[in-house]
């Protein structure tokens, strides 16, 4: 909306249209350094940034607009529209658990995500590949001790050499309410993460880890109470 309304503004001060609502006849617009240049059907026109006034922001134009997608709060039985836009995302991850140390690495993560329209797929990909980073920490590695940790000395959260090759999946399912159809990515990208890796731990070793992160000590205690239960199972049965 904010971008619209400055190709509007920029059009209206090269004086290539009145009402650039109605019609701003296909303008190409060219940045320079200083100078604006745009291209409509056999018109060209070059405009010098430094012929006009700045405003407060510093800026020869500037626009603002604000998105407030439609939502209703919810009423005495739960129902109501909380959020104006859902998307979906799934997260499939391959792991290698050594069940001597309890220790955990992630190889691969495949990451499939309903985006709407994808406006920009290059940043949508660097916002699942940031959110699995994340997701990776929260599973097995962040925690916080209050009273002890009062640094990033003493809180692990992944490095370059624990994020494994990511795999993402934009499926475009455009939205009626966003921008071009657009949905939100970020946070949606980091929720996955975590249950999947959990996950795959459950389908390497048969134990289901119910607390985060899970570090190796965590595993290893999980592993030796499932074969110990195992062996009482066999023994009674």
């Amino acid at each position: 909306m904010a971008g619209k309304e400055l190709r509007e503004a920029i059009l209206r001060l090269a004086h290539l249209c009145g009402d650039c609502k109605e019609n701003d006849g296909g303008a190409v617009i060219d940045f320079g350094s200083s100078t604006l240049t745009i291209h409509q059907a056999e018109k060209q026109r070059s405009v010098s940034l430094h012929d006009f006034p700045l405003d407060k922001q510093g800026y020869v134009l500037t626009a603002e607009r604000t998105f407030d997608p439609p939502t209703s709060p919810l009423d005495e039985n739960g129902q109501g529209v909380p959020y104006a836009v859902y998307g979906f995302g799934a997260h499939m991850a391959e792991i290698a658990v050594d069940i001597e140390l309890g220790t955990v690495q992630v190889l691969k993560v495949v990451a499939a995500h309903d985006v709407g329209r994808a406006i920009n797929p290059t940043l949508i990909e660097g916002q699942i590949e940031g959110g699995v980073a994340q997701g990776l920490g929260m599973a097995l590695m962040e925690e916080f001790f209050p009273g002890k940790g009062e640094n990033l000395h003493d809180y692990l959260i992944p490095s370059a050499g624990d994020i494994p090759p990511i795999e993402s999946i934009l499926i475009e399912d455009p939205s009626s309410i966003g921008p071009f159809g657009a949905k939100g990515i970020g946070e949606q990208a980091v929720i996955p993460t975590a249950p999947a890796i959990l996950n795959a731990i459950h389908h390497a070793t048969g134990v289901r880890m119910r607390r985060i992160p899970a570090t190796p000590d965590r595993i290893r205690a999980a592993l030796l109470a499932h074969v110990s239960s195992d062996q009482n199972g066999v023994a009674h049965g």
